[in-house]
Parts: C-alpha cells; structure tokens; sequence
C-alpha cells in the first residue's frame, strides 16, 4: 500500500528529500508524475483515469506535506522501509488503507516512474 502523512505532520520537511519516486510534496504545492521521474507520455493514475506526466494536479493537502498515492512505491527497490517513516520525528508516515498494494504492484509502479 502506498503510504500517508497524517495531520499530525509539523512540517519539518525531512521526509521530502528521502523519497526515490518524488511522491512527497509541500502543502499546497502542485505535484505532476513526471517530477522527479523518467516518465513521459501518457501514464494511467490509480483512478483509471489516463492524463500526460506533465499534467499538474492540484495538492491533495493544502496545510501540511503529503503524499502522491500514483508515485508511491513504499521505497521499494530502493530500500528495506519507507525512508518517509523512518526519518519522520513524529511518526506522522503510515500505511494508507485506501491504497493496498501486492510487493508486486509496487516494484511495478517503481519500473514504470524510473525506466
């Protein structure tokens, strides 16, 4: 499953550089597929909905950091853990139970952000 930043979030901003996928944005800030990827062209979101990597979507959280389910891998294929949760100070970084993932999903999404 892909993971979540809760509001109990303080803003400290540590878990944003850690993540491999570019999932993790500031409140309020535009996020698009192709951040922080190699992926071009048309891209299917976990809606089912298809859009272009350079579309910009509004943010999914106006008042703290949060995180793109579509881009989420849980680090998988980088690492053993979600560096978000592991540098989180407050431990505001845990699993989203509306987005439930196989390993085998996951590792595919992450083949898809970084061809």
């Amino acid at each position: 499953m892909a993971i979540m930043i809760t509001d109990e979030c303080i803003n400290c901003g540590a878990c944003e550089p850690e993540c491999p996928n570019n999932a993790i944005y500031e409140g309020g800030v535009e996020w698009a597929i192709e951040d922080g990827t190699t992926v071009k062209g048309n891209v299917t979101l976990l809606d089912g909905s298809v859009a272009d990597a350079s579309d910009r979507f509004a943010p999914i959280q106006e008042d703290y950091y949060y995180i793109v389910p579509d881009k989420c891998t849980e680090c998988m294929g980088f690492h053993e853990e979600p560096q978000c949760a592991a540098v989180c100070p407050v431990d505001c970084c845990v699993p989203d139970p509306d987005f439930r993932e196989t390993e085998e999903v996951l590792l595919g999404k992450k083949a898809k952000l970084h061809i």
